[in-house]
């Protein structure tokens, strides 16, 4: 069970800056340590561009009352990063999965409509709701895959199941909860040797200001996009805007995919003043933690704990 996390958490895409030889073990910590970091990837460039030597990336989330950037620096510490930079998302234009369907999509492929752009304003949940959504969000173990899956669910929660399932219902109405399904590793190989997929590109556009909604809306109209958003790189990372990542098996075809959505941008007038590809290489990837009580907890685990400890 997935959830729409940009409803429930203040969240960030992290760009961390590390000496080579602390990249593998600081990826380590992020992945098992902190449950706060969802998508941990290392990343590269075809050539030294701005914001190259930034090459850990990771999502993050911290509970709604909570400030990322403070978190960050706990995580700095920890592993002994150089620098850090954060990018809040302004606007999300794509948000999915689906690599499979995508293997046969023509480079320039896209809908009749651009994107909407989905905000990221926080849902407001009460305490009964946010019970449920705790006892909710998990993985399913094999034993509570059956008729009534929730049963043990609404009992952990301290509900009845009638009343779990009208609080989920609530929940659902407040758009916090995504889809519901397996998860499809698209970088590790299947028990059959077989990747759904082999490179995972990270695309940045500098496109005018005042023109982000519309060239992220035209991003996000191409279905090969599996997320799009606004996000301001800042200086470290040539002012780009608008980000986006697609999946393929294949270098040259992600690349021709690109070169037909900047031609499309070109074409209807949104000038792309600068552009960009970060390569993904090793990548890890679980649900970020959003529950106040773990994060407190985590913070009085590490506060006296100097770093590195990598």
């Amino acid at each position: 069970q997935t959830l729409l996390a940009n409803k429930l958490a203040e969240g960030a895409l992290v760009a961390w800056k590390l000496p080579v030889e602390k990249l593998e073990p600081a990826f380590e910590f992020l992945f098992k340590e902190d449950p706060f970091s969802g998508h941990v990837v290392l990343r590269s460039t075809d050539r030294e561009v701005s914001g190259s030597d930034f090459r850990l990336w990771t999502t993050l989330k911290v509970p709604q009352d909570r400030n990322i950037n403070d978190h960050c620096d706990v995580l700095k510490r920890l592993i002994g990063a150089q620098d850090y930079y954060t990018m809040q998302a302004h606007g999300i234009f794509a948000l999915g999965v689906g690599h499979v369907r995508r293997k046969t999509m023509e480079p320039g492929e896209k809908a009749d409509e651009p994107a909407k752009m989905m905000t990221t304003n926080i849902a407001e949940l009460d305490a009964e709701e946010w019970n449920v959504l705790l006892h909710l969000k998990g993985d399913l173990s094999l034993e509570e895959i059956g008729p009534e899956p929730w049963a043990g669910r609404a009992q952990a929660a301290g509900v009845s199941l009638e009343k779990f399932c009208e609080v989920a219902k609530r929940l659902d109405d407040k758009g916090v909860i995504g889809r519901f399904s397996t998860f499809l590793e698209h970088v590790k190989p299947s028990a059959a040797g077989v990747r759904v997929t082999r490179f995972n590109a990270l695309f940045h556009w500098r496109v005018p200001k005042g023109m982000e909604e519309r060239a992220g809306g035209e991003v996000g109209r191409h279905p090969i996009m599996t997320h799009c958003y606004w996000r301001e790189g800042g200086e470290r990372f040539a002012n780009v805007n608008i980000m986006g990542v697609i999946h393929g098996t294949d270098k040259e075809t992600v690349l021709a995919h690109k070169a037909a959505i900047d031609r499309h941008l070109e074409g209807i007038g949104i000038p792309v003043e600068y552009t960009n590809v970060f390569w993904g290489g090793r990548s890890e990837i679980k649900p970020s933690e959003i529950s106040p009580v773990v994060f407190k907890a985590w913070h009085e685990k590490w506060a006296g704990v100097g770093g590195p400890v990598i």
